[in-house]
């Protein structure tokens, strides 16, 4: 299969930083929106994206503040009102409402700029093994992952070895060069993440985020899906029941074989989830 071509594009976030990425498909189709999770950038979506430009979407496919391509934010502006601001400037930008697709850190963004918007500015919500209860136990051992390793890793194969061990129920890659894409080169030849080490540094379990998140959901009005990793330590089956009483119009999908990085995990049956939800309650293109 041939895969489309991608055309680069950028936008301005809060700030007035450059968020960078890529766009498939026609320019006057509607969109669909995605955002990663933190410590990811765009390409973990690459498979996704073709598949729902398939379906005749027009798929917009973004690094967030700090990951990628997207410039980084000086004083370490990444709060979780930092990415629902640079949504907030992304879709208007767009031409037409969104279905915005976040997982995790994307999708607490999407999540927190749709309740700030009235009347709503989306088409549509997809929460990737996120919601309003986030387990204390899974948010500490992503952090410890994204803080390990902090002089980067002298092979590709060391590399391999470190997602090997953080996602052990995943099958470990026979070749390690897919890993480059989520990688830089520093200037000493060491490979480090593809994203800006200050973004650790911040606390997000407050009480105030977890307010002002539990609010978010109570006011949600578009057509929403939940999509839990059923391996997930981030998000519990107590957690999307959670959910699922705040949003009580939200479907859900509860992903076997996968862990918190569903897309990544089992990611045929996680797009057909979201092609499904595109389908029946969205109805576009």
């Amino acid at each position: 299969m041939t895969r489309p071509v991608a055309r680069p594009v950028e936008y301005t976030g809060a700030g007035g930083l450059t968020l960078r990425g890529e766009e498939i498909g026609d320019p006057s189709a509607p969109p669909v929106l995605l955002l990663h999770g933190g410590g990811q950038t765009r390409h973990s979506w690459s498979d996704t994206a073709v598949s729902l430009n398939e379906d005749g979407w027009r798929v917009v496919n973004l690094d967030q503040r700090g990951h990628g391509d997207s410039d980084w934010a000086p004083g370490r502006q990444y709060a979780f009102a930092d990415y629902a601001e640079d949504v907030r400037r992304v879709v208007p930008a767009l031409g037409q409402p969104p279905v915005l697709v976040g997982a995790s850190l994307g999708g607490l963004a999407s999540l927190l700029a749709e309740s700030l918007s009235e009347p709503p500015f989306s088409r549509g919500l997809v929460l990737v093994d996120v919601a309003t209860r986030m387990e204390p136990d899974g948010v500490t051992r992503i952090l410890d992952f994204m803080r390990s390793h902090p002089d980067g890793f002298e092979t590709l194969e060391e590399c391999a070895d470190a997602v090997a061990a953080y996602n052990p129920h995943r099958p470990r890659p026979k070749d390690p060069r897919g890993l480059e894409r989520n990688l830089r080169r520093g200037e000493d030849g060491r490979w480090r993440w593809h994203w800006d080490p200050g973004f650790v540094g911040i606390d997000r379990r407050t009480a105030e985020r977890d307010f002002q998140i539990h609010a978010a959901a109570r006011a949600l009005r578009v057509p929403t899906l939940l999509v839990r990793g059923k391996l997930s330590d981030l998000l519990s089956e107590e957690g999307a029941r959670e959910f699922l009483t705040l949003v009580p119009h939200a479907r859900f999908v509860d992903v076997s074989g996968a862990g918190h990085m569903v897309a990544g995990d089992n990611n045929d049956v996680f797009t057909e989830a979201v092609r499904r939800f595109l389908r029946t309650e969205i109805g576009l293109p």
